[in-house]
C-alpha cells in the first residue's frame, strides 16, 4: 500500500503519467545507456571504481527509462520506474537487479562508508559493469519483443493501477 500512495503522490505531481508512446524516446535512452556502460567501462579500467559503478547503474536506469517510454509511460523517480517496471512487466529477476544496484549506486555516491555493506573493490565494480551489460542485453530483448499488443496490455495494466 506505501508503494501505491508514492505512486498515486507522483501521478498528482505530474511524475509519472501516460504518453504516446515514443519510439524516438525509446532508441535515446538505449543510446544513452550505451554510452553509460562504455563510460563505467572505461572508469572501471581507470580505477574509478565509484564513478564505475554509478554509471553501470545508469546504463541500467536509462533502458528501464527506454522501455517505459516505448510503453507510452513517462515516469521521473527512479524508486517509481523499479516499481512499475516490477508490477506491470513481472520481470522480478530483473526487478531485484536495478533495485539492488540502485541501492549500491546511492551507497557510493553519497557515502564515505558503506551505509548498505557494499564493499567497494575492482571486482565488485566489475560485477556491476557485467550486471549492467546482461541487464541492459535483457531490456534490449524487452524493447524488441514489445509489439502492439504488449503495449496496449501494459497500458492498460497502468491505467487499472491508479483506478483512471
Amino acid at each position: 500500500m506505501k508503494k501505491q500512495s508514492f505512486l498515486n503522490k507522483l501521478r498528482k505531481e505530474g511524475k509519472l503519467e501516460l504518453v504516446e508512446p515514443s519510439e524516438e524516446i525509446c532508441s535515446s535512452y538505449l543510446k544513452k545507456s550505451d554510452n553509460c556502460l562504455k563510460s563505467a567501462k572505461l572508469l572501471l579500467q581507470n580505477n574509478l571504481y565509484e564513478n564505475s559503478v554509478s554509471l553501470s547503474y545508469y546504463a541500467m536506469y536509462n533502458s528501464l527509462t527506454a522501455l517505459l517510454f516505448k510503453t507510452g509511460i513517462k515516469c521521473e523517480n527512479h524508486s517509481a520506474s523499479i516499481i512499475l517496471f516490477k508490477k506491470l512487466f513481472d520481470r522480478i529477476n530483473l526487478s531485484k537487479i536495478i533495485f539492488s544496484a540502485k541501492e549500491e549506486r546511492i551507497d557510493k555516491q553519497y557515502y564515505v562508508t558503506s551505509k548498505h555493506n557494499f564493499v567497494l573493490t575492482k571486482e565488485s565494480a566489475q560485477e556491476m559493469c557485467t550486471k549492467a551489460e546482461n541487464f541492459l542485453i535483457q531490456m534490449k530483448l524487452l524493447v524488441k519483443e514489445m509489439n502492439i499488443e504488449k503495449k496496449e496490455k501494459i497500458r492498460k495494466d497502468f491505467v487499472s493501477l491508479f483506478n483512471i
